[in-house]
């Protein structure tokens, strides 16, 4: 029934934005906005997908999902999303949704780890059972602020190490996240960047993550925007939930606080 709504409704959609193009002052925004809607963001149908793998036995443990822990209790996943990353006791490690979704996988349904990795971003042709997980999760935290915890010592710990990576300059290009993202009025080409040390910016960079990639034709989550993110500094590979990663997600999130998350989001 969502298929076909979204169907219906992009139809609408494209006629609505080749006879208002000649109208509008700004079409490409017009187009994004209505993009907005629900049953016009395909995203959404990565959200179906995802809560269906939530609850369906799957793995050697043939086991579903329904017991993970995403920090507020087995099976919680209403308002999970936005207190993530934190410190999980049973892992000893802090976890994004990412990290800690794999770690239920390989516990509660006997995955094997490096085959997750391996499949975690999806390719042309192929989908990714971790996108859709992720798009379920974090879109049941739609209309809420992140607000994550900052107490444990290791929390402490991977905000000061994720704001030490956001700073620090290396590979051929001697780039950092700050080259592009710690000033005002930056972009490259059409792409406006933020300044992810402004709370502003930071909240309106992510929550909008895990966001529908047009020209991806997929869901991306927020690991896959890091990794992305190193390889166009040209630096070395980030290990899919690595410490690194995780850290560098907390200090941006923490730095995004009060910031209402819209997911999933839709972008170029």
């Amino acid at each position: 029934m969502r298929i076909a709504r979204f169907l219906a409704h992009l139809a609408a959609v494209v006629g609505f934005v080749s006879g208002a193009a000649a109208q509008s002052d700004n079409p490409l925004e017009e187009y994004r906005r209505l993009l907005a809607d629900p049953f016009a963001n395909p995203g959404y149908l990565f959200v179906d997908r995802g809560e269906a793998l939530w609850h369906q036995k799957r793995g050697p443990k043939n086991a579903s999902l329904e017991q993970c822990d995403l920090g507020l209790g087995p099976g919680v996943v209403e308002g999970a999303y936005a207190r993530l990353p934190r410190y999980f006791a049973d892992a000893d490690r802090v976890m994004d949704l990412e990290t800690r979704l794999m770690w239920c996988m390989v516990n509660l349904q006997g995955f094997d780890e490096a085959t997750i990795k391996k499949t975690a971003f999806s390719k042309r042709g192929g989908q990714s059972d971790m996108e859709a997980l992720v798009a379920y999760v974090a879109e049941k935290s739609s209309g809420m602020k992140f607000e994550i915890p900052l107490e444990h010592p290791k929390e402490k710990e991977a905000y000061a190490l994720g704001e030490a990576v956001f700073y620090r300059r290396s590979s051929y290009f001697d780039f950092s996240c700050s080259t592009c993202h710690s000033q005002d009025g930056r972009r490259i080409r059409l792409q406006e960047l933020g300044n992810m040390t402004r709370q502003e910016d930071a909240a309106r960079a992510m929550t909008s993550w895990p966001t529908y990639r047009v020209s991806h034709e997929t869901l991306r989550t927020m690991q896959h925007r890091m990794w992305d993110c190193f390889w166009q500094m040209r630096m070395p590979d980030l290990d899919y939930g690595s410490e690194l990663s995780v850290a560098l997600i907390t200090w941006l999130t923490k730095n995004a606080e009060g910031g209402e998350l819209a997911v999933p989001g839709i972008k170029r």
